[in-house]
C-alpha cells in the first residue's frame, strides 16, 4: 500500500508535495496526460504533477472543449443563415395571386365551366327541349316553326355545344396552370424545409453526440478538482490537528 504521506517532486516547479497533493502521469486523463508530455516531453508514466499545476492543464481541456463546441454550434448556425439569404424564392399565395390577374374572359370561362357542370344547367337545358318539343308537337298555339325532326332544336343544340366546349377548356387550362403554380410553390417549400430539418438534425446530433459527452467530462473533471480540493482541506486539519495535539502535549511537560 502507498504511502499516502510520502514526498514526491512535482515536474513542473520540482517542489516537495504529498502524495495526495497530486497525480502520477499514468493517471490522467489522455487529453491531459498529452498537453503535459506536449510541454515536459522528457517526462515518463511516473512522473508527479502537483495538483496546483494540474488544475492549468484541466482548464486548458475545458477551454478546448467549449471552444469546439462554440465553434461547431457556429458552423451549423452559419449554414442555417446561408440557406435562409440565399432562399430568393418568395412563398406566394397562387390562388390570390391567379384571382387578381383573371381577364374577362377568363372569368366568363369559368362562370361558363361553373354552370355548364351543374345540375341547374341540366334541368333547365332539359326543359327547354321539353317546352320546344311539346310547342312543335301539340302547336298550342297554332305554329310549329320547328316540326319534327327538330332540324332548329339540333343546330341550337350544335351551337352550344360548340360555344362551350372552348369555354371549358379554357377553364381547365387555367386550372392547369393553378396547379402547376401550387405544384412549384410546394416543392419549393418541401425542399427548404427539408434542408431547414436537416441542419436542425445535424444540431441535436451534435447536441447528443458531442456536447452532452463533453458536459459530462466537464462535469467529471470539476469533480475530480473537488475531490483534489477536499483532500488537501482534509490533509490540511489533520495537520492542524496534530500541530495542536503536539502543542498541547507540550505545554503539558
Amino acid at each position: 500500500m502507498t504511502n499516502p504521506n510520502k514526498k514526491l517532486y512535482c515536474l513542473v516547479d520540482n517542489h516537495e508535495y504529498d502524495l495526495l497533493d497530486g497525480n502520477f502521469i499514468h493517471e490522467l486523463d489522455p487529453y491531459v496526460k498529452a498537453l503535459v508530455k506536449k510541454d515536459y516531453a522528457d517526462i515518463d508514466e511516473n512522473s508527479f504533477i502537483c495538483n496546483e499545476h494540474l488544475l492549468h492543464y484541466r482548464l486548458r481541456k475545458m477551454d478546448t472543449i467549449i471552444k469546439n463546441d462554440i465553434s461547431e454550434n457556429r458552423s451549423i448556425n452559419k449554414r442555417m443563415n446561408e440557406l435562409l439569404s440565399e432562399d430568393n424564392y418568395k412563398i406566394v399565395d397562387v390562388e390570390k395571386q391567379l384571382e387578381t390577374t383573371l381577364t374577362m374572359g377568363q372569368r366568363i370561362a369559368d362562370a361558363v365551366a361553373r354552370f355548364g357542370g351543374s345540375w341547374p344547367f341540366v334541368l333547365s337545358f332539359v326543359g327547354v327541349m321539353v317546352v320546344w318539343v311539346v310547342i312543335n308537337v301539340a302547336r298550342p298555339f297554332g305554329a310549329d316553326f320547328d316540326p319534327y325532326p327538330f332540324i332548329l332544336l339540333n343546330l341550337f343544340l350544335s351551337m352550344v355545344a360548340a360555344i362551350q366546349a372552348p369555354l371549358i377548356m379554357m377553364s381547365q387550362n387555367r386550372a392547369s396552370s393553378y396547379d402547376r403554380m401550387e405544384s412549384r410553390n410546394d416543392y419549393h417549400v418541401n425542399l427548404k424545409s427539408e434542408e431547414e430539418i436537416r441542419l436542425l438534425h445535424d444540431k441535436i446530433d451534435h447536441l447528443i453526440q458531442q456536447d452532452q459527452p463533453n458536459n459530462l467530462e466537464i462535469q467529471k473533471m470539476q469533480m475530480e478538482m473537488l475531490a483534489s480540493i477536499n483532500t488537501q482541506l482534509a490533509q490540511m486539519k489533520k495537520e492542524q490537528d496534530a500541530d495542536k495535539a503536539q502543542a498541547e502535549k507540550n505545554h503539558q511537560d
